[in-house]
């Protein structure tokens, strides 16, 4: 992985912004005020967040020691380790204060919450300067947390203000060895890796020695961030009493070509369970048309009717949507 030391946002080069690989930022936001609060002590952090907080509740997960930090599935797969539910910001670091000295504590999180929704005034004091990129900016908060292996389509750019963490960060071709879950049921909105980093079952999971082979780790201090392109696998660990972290995800494309996840589904529906020689005809077929299309595909079709395969533009975006939906309606 590749480690640049910036000393602030103006060292956000494009060539950081479009790496394709991981960069470790060292000292991106050391200078933001949130960041210098949590270095004077956890108190003077908490009452940093305090002074933003919009009273609205906040969606928080608890899990019990017995989950050590870990927010997975229960036994089945059929639901999940923890619960959720409402709170306050104070209940939240009120929860982490109290059990500042458990061995093991119940692990408390409250994730992607949005900031300027949430801590209005916030970003007015600590701000990255990529207004540009219209990212979304979220905050995470909780302590000693573990967050399994998963994908974002964003890019992301995630800056550790308080406490400590670790990045584990796979290449997406390392997807078979990490074992990934179901699709539709997930912890938090995406497929996660069955395999518990801590204490891996390598009966269960023997390819994972090969994803290991391949990951790379970076540690995060205060101040610290880390930049992950579209779609590398991240395991995160939130390592210290209290851990905040803001993170920025944009996308290159945009947003009404919608998420490729959603091709996934219907794919699984509509190709996976064909017979193999069709499959492989379907294959060929998105080869032709999506994965490697020829610039002059639809060259000889006048331009007025080139229909989807002509430039995508919002409208056509728009007439392509209504047509699925009705197709999927029938």
């Amino acid at each position: 992985m590749a480690v640049v030391d910036v000393g602030g946002p103006e060292g956000l080069t494009p060539e950081v912004l479009t790496s394709p690989v991981p960069v470790l930022l060292r000292g991106l936001v050391a200078g933001w005020p949130s960041v210098q609060a949590g270095r004077v002590s956890t108190a003077e952090g908490m009452a940093y967040l305090q002074r933003f907080y919009s009273g609205q509740p906040l969606t928080a997960y608890l899990a019990g020691p017995e989950a050590q930090g870990r927010f997975f599935y229960d036994e089945p797969c059929t639901g999940f380790n923890f619960r959720s539910g409402t709170a306050t910001l104070s209940q939240v670091l009120g929860h982490v204060a109290s059990h500042a000295d458990d061995a093991v504590a119940p692990a408390v999180y409250v994730g992607s919450t949005s900031l300027d929704r949430w801590f209005p005034g916030f970003t007015a004091e600590n701000d990255l300067g990529i207004a540009r990129l219209e990212p979304i900016a979220s905050i995470w908060l909780g302590n000693r947390t573990r967050v399994s292996a998963h994908y974002d389509f964003p890019s992301n750019i995630a800056c550790n203000v308080m406490g400590h963490r670790r990045f584990t960060v796979f290449p997406p071709e390392a997807l078979p060895d990490l074992y990934f879950g179901p699709l539709e049921l997930t912890p938090s909105g995406q497929p996660i890796s069955m395999v518990d980093f801590a204490a891996p079952d390598l009966e269960r999971y023997p390819r994972f020695p090969a994803a290991l082979a391949r990951a790379q780790v970076a540690e995060l201090a205060p101040g610290d961030a880390i930049f992950l392109p579209s779609m590398w696998i991240h395991h995160v660990e939130a390592l210290a009493e209290l851990n905040v972290l803001v993170n920025y995800w944009w996308c290159e494309s945009p947003a009404w070509m919608g998420a490729p996840s959603n091709v996934l589904q219907h794919a699984l529906l509509s190709i996976r369970d064909l017979p193999p020689e069709q499959r492989k005809i379907w294959k060929a077929l998105f080869d032709y048309y999506v994965f490697d299309p020829d610039p002059a595909l639809a060259a000889h079709i006048p331009e007025a009717g080139r229909g989807v395969l002509a430039p995508l533009t919002a409208e056509a975006a728009r007439r392509i949507r209504n047509y699925l939906m009705n197709r999927l309606n029938q």
